[in-house]
């Protein structure tokens, strides 16, 4: 079963065109969404929350079309964003009261029981947590609501590496002994690499690629060229690009090694860079 199901989402902005796009969320899974600054991310998610209204589409979640149950849907979604601002001076304890008033399920003992998993105290306001712990604040909102499906955009955004490791073990946690689907839209690619099962990649408004994580990375390889002199382009080079020492290119990861090239396996962000350079 899929979670979310997204088919020819279609949103025009002038200078942009989110051009009729399709993929979907399994059930129990990570799936990461990336793409550069202006791909059409914000949108997408916008879009899934009903925050602007797409031109032509469909979006369902849990299998029921959204516009005919937003409502009932909502009451199963959360969302969390790295760059969410509570009201900075009100202590956390009221902004809870005020959010579980618009869910029918909230769970107080589960809230509970993340407050201390979290290391959150209901006495501090916003102002006095550091973003790590804002999104860990909003990850105890969303759960504590019995949310089955989160959508997180940029969490670990500006975090450092240990605060972003352990979002990464709550997220895998969540999916794999409590059943919550995720989508994670982020920039930070090395996290998808440690997290997601698969992953939606939207360039240019389009999306080349929907689907597992490994598959993607393995149909390329990275291949590195040293000396000062480009090799000659051919067809299976993407993206050529010089490096501080040398230059280095995508290929397919069926076609032969060029001459003179070492190889080595590719990375999210070798695969984005690469093929964003031949855009």
């Amino acid at each position: 079963m899929n979670i979310l199901t997204v088919e020819k989402l279609r949103k025009k902005y002038p200078g942009f065109l989110l051009d009729g796009i399709s993929f979907a969320v399994p059930e129990g899974e990570i799936m990461g969404l990336i793409g550069r600054n202006g791909a059409g991310k914000t949108t997408t998610l916008r879009c899934l929350l009903n925050l602007v209204h797409p031109d032509s589409g469909e979006i369902s979640f849990f299998g029921l079309p959204f516009g005919e149950n937003e409502w009932e849907i909502k009451q199963k979604i959360g969302f969390v964003s790295g760059g969410v601002d509570y009201y900075p001076r009100k202590k956390l304890g009221l902004i809870t009261r005020v959010t579980k008033s618009f869910y029918r399920d909230w769970d107080d003992s589960a809230y509970r029981r993340y407050l201390s998993l979290f290391k959150l105290s209901e006495d501090k306001n916003p102002s006095e947590l550091s973003d790590g712990m804002k999104v860990k604040y909003s990850l105890a909102l969303a759960l504590s609501h019995k949310a089955k499906f989160l959508i997180l955009d940029e969490p670990t955004s500006g975090l450092d590496p240990v605060s972003r490791e352990e979002l990464l073990d709550i997220f895998l946690t969540l999916t794999r002994d409590e059943g919550v689907s995720i989508l994670f839209s982020t920039h930070i690619t090395s996290d998808l690499e440690k997290c997601a099962d698969s992953i939606t990649y939207l360039r240019e408004g389009k999306i080349p690629f929907t689907g597992n994580i490994k598959k993607f990375q393995n149909g390329y390889r990275l291949v590195t060229f040293p000396g000062e002199t480009p090799p000659e382009s051919t067809a299976e080079l993407i993206g050529l690009k010089r490096e501080k020492e040398g230059f280095s290119a995508l290929i397919p990861a069926d076609a032969p090694v060029p001459s003179g090239a070492m190889m080595e396996p590719a990375d999210l962000d070798s695969i984005m860079v690469h093929m964003e350079k031949v855009c």
